[in-house]
């Protein structure tokens, strides 16, 4: 009993302040610490929103989440699809929301365990309850790990092409979309079919999502 109540006191204390992002952006995140904690370089430089090329925007959020606009943090078909193929002993794909990826990577672990799932669902409510849509989009572009010790679309569009994220066009965009899986081993210059192919797929969904426009 005892052990529960020091848990919960633990888990209150360093619980934050998600309502705070409506203002003031965040200087770091939980995937970037674990990344220097290892050694790790961390690229990274913050981008507003009015700074990143709506090609970008359209990529990730139809590769990512198509229903993002539409949905209150939890995409539900998604995850009836992903426990359909778990029943099915296929290989589960991805269900988790923009706003969950978002939850994640500024406060949480990679670990899969129910407490990491549960603080990650309540985080997400909080996000989607706090922030319009744009700015959890917003902060997910600048948080995303786009490459080894790449860290959101402004020090991607840096490393990569050598250009500001607002110049960014379709194509690297798709091929910084299609990263975000695997972003240790799938980023702009590598050759491997499995990345040549997931930017092929990203630019066909990126360029028949047009409608995505007037919403970002």
């Amino acid at each position: 009993m005892l052990a529960a109540v020091a848990g919960a006191v633990w888990i209150v204390v360093r619980w934050p302040d998600v309502a705070a992002l409506a203002e003031h952006d965040p200087t770091t995140s939980a995937f970037m610490d674990a990344a220097r904690r290892r050694g790790d370089r961390v690229a990274w430089r913050w981008v507003p929103y009015d700074r990143i090329s709506p090609e970008v925007k359209r990529a990730v959020v139809a590769a990512e989440d198509m229903s993002f606009f539409s949905h209150r943090g939890f995409d539900t078909h998604e995850l009836r699809l992903a426990a359909r193929e778990a029943a099915e002993g296929k290989r589960v794909r991805g269900a988790s929301t923009i706003t969950q990826q978002l939850a994640k990577n500024l406060w949480l672990s990679p670990s899969r365990s129910p407490l990491r799932k549960l603080e990650e669902a309540v985080l997400t409510w909080q996000l989607e309850r706090s922030l319009s849509k744009r700015r959890i989009l917003e902060l997910y572009l600048n948080v995303a790990q786009l490459g080894p010790e790449v860290w959101g679309v402004g020090a991607a569009a840096e490393r990569y092409y050598g250009v500001p994220s607002a110049s960014l066009d379709a194509q690297q965009a798709a091929e910084l979309a299609a990263s975000l899986p695997r972003p240790s081993s799938w980023h702009p210059g590598v050759t491997s079919r499995g990345y040549t192919a997931a930017v092929a797929r990203v630019r066909e969904r990126a360029a028949r999502a047009g409608w995505l426009d007037e919403l970002l």
